[in-house]
């Protein structure tokens, strides 16, 4: 007898829908990474092969988990605009170990509050549904735009930095900061 797989986990807020990704994603994925705004925090652009093997992993991450970083939708219009999640990363961090909850939207869906709302979402099935105790995220200190995000999520900063193992040593984009928020009592 076959154990069933178990469902993928998909969660919506007011506008958006985190679900599992699907290839129509892929376009428009490639786009995004191909965009040097996107990625400028991020080590620069990645072509469309990196980009395919990326949105890949991720999949067979939440396949695998039933959670990840989940592709964000448009409710009002089916569109794929970014995704947006948890992870646990492989890297060894000197928080290590953790889960890390990240976001990344096309340009043109920046400024709108999507990164914030599925962050809170994201939030909410960790610690209610996986039963974290802790969850972090991190970024280089010059991406000044997702720290907002982490300060709007109510995420503390730790006063010390730390240096990103897999950026490269001696680049701008090597020391990053750490944010953490506990699991809320109630």
């Amino acid at each position: 007898m076959n154990n069933p797989q178990p469902k993928i986990s998909q969660l919506n807020t007011d506008r958006l829908i985190l679900r599992q990704w699907l290839p129509s994603d892929s376009q428009p994925f490639a786009r995004m990474s191909a965009d040097p705004r996107v990625m400028q925090s991020l080590l620069g652009p990645i072509d469309a092969k990196a980009s395919a093997a990326m949105q890949q992993k991720i999949t067979d991450l939440i396949a695998e988990k039933t959670w990840g970083f989940w592709a964000l939708e448009l409710k009002q219009t089916g569109q794929f605009i970014g995704f947006a999640g948890l992870h646990i990363p492989i890297a060894e961090l000197p928080f290590s170990p953790c889960v890390e909850i990240g976001w990344r939207l096309a340009f043109e869906h920046w400024g709108k509050g999507y990164a914030t709302e599925a962050a809170r979402a994201a939030l909410a099935f960790g610690f209610n549904t996986l039963k974290l105790d802790e969850i972090v995220s991190f970024t280089a200190l010059s991406n000044h735009k997702s720290q907002a995000v982490m300060e709007r999520l109510a995420m503390q900063r730790d006063p010390l930095s730390f240096m990103h193992l897999k950026v490269p040593a001696g680049h701008p984009l090597q020391e990053h900061c750490l944010y953490r928020l506990s699991k809320p009592i109630i």
